[in-house]
This record gives C-alpha cells, sequence and structure tokens, in this order.
C-alpha cells in the first residue's frame, strides 16, 4: 500500500459557528470518500489541513 496526500487550506472567518460549520462539512466530505487528517496547522485566519489515505499499490506492468 501507498499513501495518497491532499492539502486543503481554510480561510477562517470572525463567526465561530459558520467556521464550525465550515470544517464540519469539510471534514466529513472527506472522510466519506477514505480520507483522514493527518497533520493540522493554524497561521492568523488560514487553517491547513493534510488529509491522507491509504492506496492500492498498482501491479506491475507485464510484457
Amino acid at each position: 500500500m501507498m499513501k495518497e496526500y491532499q492539502a486543503v487550506i481554510v480561510r477562517l472567518t470572525r463567526h465561530v459557528r459558520d467556521d464550525e460549520d465550515a470544517l464540519t462539512d469539510l471534514l466529513n466530505e472527506r472522510s466519506r470518500t477514505g480520507w483522514t487528517p493527518g497533520m493540522l496547522t493554524q497561521d492568523g485566519e488560514r487553517m491547513t489541513i493534510i488529509f491522507e489515505r491509504e492506496t492500492p499499490r498498482e501491479a506491475p506492468v507485464v510484457d
């Protein structure tokens, strides 16, 4: 198995409820397609979330 990564940058607002809803929707959407949060950083008004998932290794091509 190999890992696949996806980076998402979320711009935060000053409205806590809106931010909670946006993050909840993002996490649920990614979770449904097999992604899990691997790392999270926050810098001021931006949050970067690195999602990861296992991908099956491709079979080697045989001539």
